[in-house]
């Protein structure tokens, strides 16, 4: 086969996947730049694994192209196979193997002779601080260790493109940032990562882009910045000097701001909800909206003690784009379709 290349690393138009009456993938288009983790965010069931294992070629679509690389993964497989690696929801490793004996079958499969497999072994759990279990059974590893290990066993052949499949989930914090952090330089050394995650402080914290699907569509893509500024929303805090000064504050930003104003527990502490248009709180629009706030508080007398303007969260994103939190839909997603795939 030919050996096409790309500026993007995954390209995808219209893809189409069913199940039965289950359309898991409904008309998915993608395109990924290289060199950047690409966050795809959405609830259990919103089609995340199935467009990942289409991509990685477990799966072949029903309609639609997909390229990674420029190579299409229906007509050339093996080219997509030879540049990309996969680490599943799931622990692929042997649970009755050590970290050393998980590592080194690996890399004898794949085709590094014994010393070298056993050399890149050793660096690989060094790197993930696996250094003093590498000699234990895997099945006597934490929940975070078990994800590191398989990231690990994911990059024994450096590939061009991983596909982290929801890669901490039920992981606890400090489990998480350790996975975050090997995320961070596995890209750092090149490679792209493509991540699903139905934790918005995840694909907030590592993603350069991020697509939000639901019911098997892409209901929105960017940038972390872009999406919070689409939904044209943010927040003014203030902390006054004096709580006495409170009501007269909350009519002034109500006024000044034209959004509602709601007192927090402190007393002295008050939160504007901006619904500004187009250019949301984050931009241009939402600062103007909150120096003349100041500027009119100020100009009442009203000492001000701290004065924030923060955009939105991905979690108001979310629930602008589905009508639903994303604690809600993290919880109420069919997993039997995704798992079928």
């Amino acid at each position: 086969m030919s050996t096409p290349d790309t500026e993007l690393a995954i390209e995808t138009s219209g893809l189409v996947k069913t199940f039965g009456k289950t359309r898991a993938l409904d008309g998915v288009d993608l395109a990924v730049p290289r060199g950047i983790v690409y966050g795809v965010l959405g609830p259990n069931g919103a089609g995340k694994t199935t467009a990942v294992r289409v991509l990685s070629t477990l799966l072949r679509a029903d309609g639609g192209q997909a390229r990674v690389f420029g190579h299409d993964v229906r007509r050339d497989p093996d080219a997509v196979r030879s540049r990309v690696s996969l680490t599943g929801q799931y622990a692929s490793v042997d649970e009755d193997l050590t970290g050393t004996e998980n590592l080194v079958l690996l890399g004898r499969l794949i085709g590094y002779g014994k010393p070298a497999a056993r050399e890149r072994s050793a660096r690989l759990l060094e790197a993930f601080g696996l250094t003093e279990a590498a000699d234990r059974q895997v099945k006597n590893y934490s929940g975070g260790m078990r994800r590191r290990i398989d990231i690990a066993a994911s990059i024994l052949n450096t590939p061009d493109l991983l596909f982290l499949d929801e890669p901490t989930t039920g992981l606890d914090p400090r489990s998480r940032n350790q996975v975050w952090e090997i995320v961070r330089v596995v890209v750092a050394q090149g490679t792209t990562v493509l991540l699903t995650t139905q934790y918005l402080e995840e694909a907030d914290r590592l993603a350069g882009r991020i697509a939000v699907i639901d019911h098997g569509r892409v209901i929105a893509e960017g940038t972390p910045g872009e999406l919070k500024s689409s939904v044209g929303a943010g927040s003014v805090h203030v902390r006054l000097r004096d709580a006495a000064q409170r009501p007269e504050a909350q009519r002034l930003l109500a006024r000044v701001l034209d959004a509602p104003v709601e007192p927090e527990p402190e007393p002295v502490a008050l939160t504007a909800r901006l619904t500004g248009g187009g250019t949301g709180a984050g931009g241009q629009g939402g600062a103007e909206q909150a120096s003349r706030a100041l500027a009119e508080l100020a100009a009442a007398g009203i000492t001000v003690d701290d004065f924030s303007l923060g955009q939105p969260s991905l979690d108001e994103v979310f629930l602008t784009l589905t009508g639903r939190p994303a604690e809600q839909a993290a919880g109420d997603g069919d997993d039997g379709k995704e798992m079928a795939a």
